[in-house]
């Protein structure tokens, strides 16, 4: 199979060579400066391409004679221009002339970052996550560099204006993903799942969201997978964590692409480096593939397929807390599967979306009392019976979507559409005392959604929106409006949105409880913000009101409540000091919420007041180096020891604040290629330090059962140290490099 399948690739690519033109040239403005994702295409075929970050381009066509070169680009005007063709390469230069209409227009910015949108303008691109120092290349931990999202070391998500982790739902392509991160333990946040490269565009909402998404209290992470590649191309690399390879086939005619990637990931020789606390008996071990196929479907349709699936294990001990000479171990086997299939396609003014998607989540616990000879112990009495446990968590997730788009006259738009999902939790667990015990639901959801983009005036837009949703486990029906306006004023402009947002309560607690209810939050949102090319700066005030969020005492049920306000501020800048990227993050927050086991209004454990980051970035060409430092900053979190202790009610019997939380992160890239113009591969080392002043953190407190120990929660290690090199092959990104700080 592979012989035939390396056969089939030499045919393609030297077919690919008979009779064939190279076209090449650079994109411009009207102030000769370069034009990226610009669109070049002959007309009536497959053959073109998109400009790159200098605005260059070049690709190869089988066409003959004289034929039009169609060029589109966001904010510019169409460019259309007859060459002829007679076997000859052809050089053609493109001046392409403002669109004012887009180009001056207002853009609805309340509540969202976008990157990949060329109208609003890039905050993070998938080169920024990578770059990023101290985010190793995971798109959530690059988030919580921007305003709005908390730094919370020892849970797993991304904390949004007060809201709980599961308040934040990740999208991709249109389609929710149930397990976006990996599965962890106690005390251990774990990253994302998916790499950065797979993506082209990001939206993070950190409120007022677009009425086409659900189901998310606080905020939305809408991510796009890349289109078809440029050219074929490989990839490899090895580092103290792994070893990862990848291809990606683009056919002759540019119509279809496939590809697939692998990685195996082992800590052992991160662990043996910085040695970690917890005494992991079974070191992190996982392994991941996936594969794509995109295939154009007619001159404006494309239709894309991924698969992703994921298998890790390992095992932990520690120091059991209600004893003086016993352990806590506990060990995960976790299979993880992901498959999207997504469809756009123009029809004139008309464009059509459809995904449809499932997903499988399947973990194996095992949680055991040891004793110092690390053997199982039996202890009957309350509380170590909860610690010899066995249990198995599925979840499974299957959608479809569709939504159908027209346009209007400008840049006004009307969208309407519907989404299915079903869902299906299945929770089991047993010991040696307690018999096996199954538990879970079903849910049949239900949404239907409506969405208008209205330009009154360039300098003033309005977007109205809402979505009806039913679960037949819930057995309710919500309405959800959706309102947001925008008005420019000289260079920035204003934005203004509201939204009612709703989400059914957590897996684990929609297995309890007689009075189920969606959690309900009201958002208001005030912004103000001016953007161009090399600059952006942002002031965003919120408020959000909570109702219906679960309370687990007395009983469970959906009448918790709570609020949270704050105001946030952004600044980016790539042009004041020449060569260096930075930006600069800071937000306050206030809030408060009765939920769970709380026994009246508090803040919760995981809202900082007082959040800042520090970004900066350096690309020097001499030493071939790009050099990026971050720093982040928190104060305090409030942590209690809510306790039912010798009562039959909860009490807070301790509570304070940790110590504020420092982190600075170095990371450096190395090109060794840069010296090699038009090099068919490209090459770079990266050596990432994070926490490189080694600041404690701590996390918050863990208390024995009688209140009597308290325990500091603090990171595995204090510090993580990545060293890798990265190979591609068939294209090079040596400029993207330089241009990320640039």
């Amino acid at each position: 199979m592979r012989l035939v399948l390396t056969f089939s690739v030499l045919m393609g690519l030297c077919l690919q060579g008979m009779g064939q033109v190279r076209i090449s040239g650079q994109v411009v403005n009207k102030k000769k400066k370069p034009v990226p994702g610009a669109s070049i295409a002959v007309k009536d075929s497959y053959d073109g391409a998109t400009s790159d970050s200098t605005g260059h381009f070049s690709f190869t066509t089988t066409e003959k004679g004289r034929v039009l070169l169609e060029v589109t680009a966001v904010s510019y005007k169409d460019y259309d221009a007859y060459i002829t063709l007679t076997g000859a390469p052809v050089q053609q230069d493109i001046v392409l002339a403002d669109n004012v209409s887009e180009l001056g227009a207002v853009v609805i910015t309340a509540g969202s970052f976008a990157a990949g949108d060329k109208q609003r303008g890039t905050v993070l691109s998938s080169l920024d996550i990578y770059t990023t120092a101290g985010a190793n290349a995971d798109i959530t931990s690059a988030i919580k560099t921007l305003p709005g999202a908390q730094q919370v070391g020892n849970q797993t998500g991304l904390f949004v204006r007060g809201g709980t982790a599961e308040e934040t739902k990740v999208f991709i392509d249109g389609s929710l993903v149930n397990n976006y991160f990996y599965t962890g333990t106690q005390d251990i946040a774990s990253r994302g799942r998916f790499s950065p490269s797979l993506f082209q565009g990001t939206v993070f909402s950190s409120g007022g969201y677009s009425a086409l998404y659900g189901q998310a209290l606080s905020s939305a992470l809408i991510l796009e997978s890349t289109d078809l590649p440029d050219k074929t191309q490989g990839n490899l690399g090895i580092s103290t964590v792994g070893l990862s390879g990848g291809y990606d086939y683009l056919a002759p005619n540019k119509r279809y692409s496939m590809g697939f990637d692998y990685s195996y990931v082992n800590l052992w020789p991160s662990f043996q480096i910085i040695k970690q606390t917890p005494d992991y008996f079974r070191v992190p071990v996982n392994q991941t593939i996936e594969g794509n196929f995109r295939v154009k479907t007619g001159k404006n349709g494309l239709l894309k397929f991924y698969a992703y699936y994921s298998g890790d294990r390992f095992g932990l001990r520690r120091p059991d807390i209600d004893s003086g000479n016993l352990k806590d171990a506990f060990s995960l086997q976790n299979g993880d599967f992901f498959g999207d299939l997504s469809w756009k396609q123009k029809f004139g003014k008309w464009r059509l979306t459809l995904s449809t998607s499932y997903s499988n989540n399947l973990d194996k616990i095992q949680a055991t009392l040891q004793d110092a000879e690390n053997q199982p112990v039996k202890i009957p009495a309350y509380p170590y019976d909860a610690k010899d446990l066995w249990a198995h968590n599925l979840a499974q997730l299957a959608q479809g979507k569709a939504i159908l788009e027209y346009k209007l006259h400008g840049l006004s738009a009307i969208r309407v559409g519907g989404e299915y999902q079903y869902g299906y939790y299945q929770s089991q667990f047993y010991n040696d005392t307690i018999p096996h015990v199954t538990t879970g639901w079903t849910d049949n959801y239900t949404a239907a959604f409506a969405e208008a983009d209205i330009y009154i005036t360039p300098l003033l837009a309005l977007k109205l929106g809402g979505r009806a949703e039913y679960s037949s486990l819930l057995a309710k029906t919500d309405v959800a409006p959706r309102l947001s306006a925008a008005y420019k004023v000289g260079p920035g402009q204003f934005s203004l949105a509201y939204g009612v947002f709703y989400q059914k309560p957590d897996n684990n607690y929609l297995l309890f409880g007689q009075d189920k209810d969606y959690q309900k939050a009201t958002h208001y949102i005030a912004n103000y913000q001016i953007m161009d090319l090399d600059h952006t700066f942002r002031l965003e005030g919120f408020y959000k009101k909570y109702n219906y969020l679960t309370k687990t005492f007395p009983d469970t049920a959906g009448n918790g409540f709570g609020y949270a306000k704050g105001i946030e501020l952004f600044w980016r800048d790539k042009k004041t000091f020449k060569g260096i990227d930075y930006w600069v993050s800071y937000s306050y927050l206030d809030t408060k919420r009765d939920y769970l086991n709380f026994p009246y209004e508090m803040e919760p454990s995981f809202a900082a007041r007082h959040t800042a980051s520090v970004v900066v970035k350096k690309f020097v060409q001499k030493w071939k180096t790009g050099f990026n430092v971050s720093y982040s900053f928190a104060t305090g979190r409030p942590y209690y020891n809510i306790s039912d202790y010798a009562k039959d009610y909860y009490y807070i019997a301790d509570q304070g604040r940790t110590i504020p939380y420092n982190n600075m992160s170095l990371s450096i890239n190395y090109i060794p290629t840069l010296s090699k113009p038009n090099s068919r591969h490209f090459t770079v080392w990266v050596l990432s330090l994070n926490n490189i002043l080694n600041i404690k953190e701590v996390d918050g407190y863990n208390y024995s059962y009688d209140n009597q120990i308290k325990q500091a929660i603090e990171p595995p290690a204090g510090r993580f140290l990545f060293v890798g090199c990265f190979i591609s092959f068939g294209v090079d990104r040596t400029q993207d490099a330089i241009n990320n700080n640039l």
